[in-house]
């Protein structure tokens, strides 16, 4: 097993528009800062001749369309629209970056830039929301997720690449916008968006009582774990040794930065396998382990995930739940399982290419791709009629669903929409969060100990030296 190379960050999220049209990575996926390609692996002649005469192809087609289109064309964005179809044919997070995206995606890590703050996906033709980031302009303005974007300005972004979609909205500080908005059933409606310059604040937290409450709302920010380390600092100060359990938040958490996802599940695990990321190889397996020591050990602790918790967010989730350190409460994740690496090309020059380059797997050896994270206790947040279960069940889609999303060699599949095992009483308030009160309620009342999940055959494979979980929070 190779060890992290110090020019690599790892990603995992799906792609983060938080400027809108910022990185990507879930997605959960990973990014890594690589060099170059690998060339290491051999290609055969006859393949090497058979690639020639396909790129001579591609040259006869680019200069037919430059010689006889109907209007004049640009060769960058002839190659650029070339390269994108390419890696967007091969699964729903590898893409091309422009040299502006691969700078705005660089500077998106730092924590703070301007845009509406949503974390995007695209599906057929449009642009999906996994989730808007907490107290964004877009999350203000009454976007959510799931919603699909199909307008900016009344001009149609059905068919566009992602990143160009996201590039039209985009724009100064100040400015808004009028982004046409399609929900489930109802009929497409337009929401006003003003621009700001948004603050990656990954942590919060407060005192209930005799409980503590952490959310961390994305994993982008290169800062998360720091962030959170002192959010707990705050909370034995106020709470000292009266700390009763913790509720960690994860609802509506896109992923972000790998490093981040380890450090944070370290802070609650003393040792051990966080996760593992495999290749297309049989030796391309890289383990990563968390560090000696944990924070407010024994402490009970609820962790709420929801159809939201995508990615990074589902690692941290994944190591916690197949550890035994927490209960996960809520609904099933997004189901990212997969890990991008951002190959800068020409130092970024040229931009960057997002490849799909591994999946990732939980310690107990799960892929969750295309499958999420199945929740211990499962709680919804509002009340489903039958009526609506069945819209659901026409219009649902999650990673699976994606195009050319990558399968789950274990043939797990995400559960499909169905009346939640339990949901809010009839009467309920909209906006009250019931999912929190059942987590405060489940802590009081006290949280069997749950055992650490079995180890799966697969993960048992080529036993090899482990990364601790500071291999690989290597600088950019």
């Amino acid at each position: 097993m190779k060890d992290v190379q110090k020019s690599q960050r790892w990603w995992i999220a799906p792609v983060l528009a938080g400027t809108l049209g910022l990185g990507a990575a879930l997605g959960a996926s990973a990014v890594a800062w690589s060099a170059g390609g690998r060339g290491d692996i051999p290609v055969p002649a006859a393949k090497g001749e058979d690639t020639l005469r396909q790129l001579e192809m591609f040259a006869d087609v680019m200069a037919r369309v430059r010689t006889d289109y109907v209007v004049p064309t640009k060769d960058d964005k002839l190659v650029a629209a070339a390269i994108n179809g390419m890696l967007q044919s091969l699964d729903p997070h590898s893409s091309y970056l422009d040299a502006e995206a691969f700078n705005n995606m660089q500077v998106s890590t730092r924590g703070e830039y301007g845009g509406i703050g949503i974390e995007v996906t695209s599906e057929d033709g449009a642009v999906k929301v996994i989730s808007p980031m907490d107290d964004s302009p877009a999350a203000r303005a009454g976007i959510k997720a799931g919603d699909k974007l199909i307008a900016v300005d009344g001009v149609s972004i059905l068919g566009l690449p992602l990143d160009e979609a996201v590039k039209k909205m985009r724009g100064p500080v100040g400015t808004s916008i009028d982004v046409t908005v399609a929900r489930d059933t109802m009929e497409p409606f337009i929401a006003k968006v003003k621009r700001e310059v948004i603050v990656l604040k990954p942590v919060t937290s407060k005192i209930e009582g005799d409980f503590a409450y952490i959310r961390i709302s994305t994993f982008v920010n290169e800062r998360t774990g720091q962030a959170l380390n002192k959010a707990i600092d705050d909370i034995q100060r106020q709470l000292g040794g009266r700390l009763k359990g913790i509720v960690l938040d994860l609802r509506n958490n896109g992923g972000g930065l790998l490093d981040q996802a380890i450090e944070v599940a370290d802070t609650f695990m003393d040792r051990g396998e966080v996760v593992s990321t495999r290749g297309r190889r049989p030796d391309d397996i890289q383990r990563y382990y968390g560090t000696p020591g944990e924070r407010l050990a024994g402490v009970p602790m609820v962790v709420l995930i929801n159809e939201g918790t995508a990615s990074a967010s589902e690692i941290v989730a994944g190591a916690l739940q197949d550890r035994g350190r927490a209960t996960i409460v809520g609904m099933a994740s997004f189901g990212k399982g997969s890990v991008q690496t951002v190959i800068p090309l020409r130092n970024g020059r040229d931009g960057a290419l997002r490849l799909t380059t591994s999946k990732y797997y939980t310690p107990a050896g799960r892929s969750i791709q295309g499958a999420g994270i199945e929740p211990d206790i499962e709680i919804a947040a509002v009340r489903t009629t039958e009526e609506q279960l069945k819209e659901r069940k026409a219009m649902f889609r999650g990673e699976e669903d994606l195009p050319h999303a990558l399968d789950n060699e274990s043939g797990l599949k995400r559960s499909l929409p169905h009346m939640p095992k339990e949901m809010p009483p009839v009467g309920w308030k909209e906006g009250e969060d019931y999912q929190l009160k059942r987590a405060y309620e489940l802590l009081a009342a006290g949280l069997p100990k749950r055992a650490p999940m079995t180890v799966t055959r697969r993960a048992e494979l080529k036993p090899q030296e482990g990364i601790p979980a500071k291999a690989a929070t290597a600088p950019n």
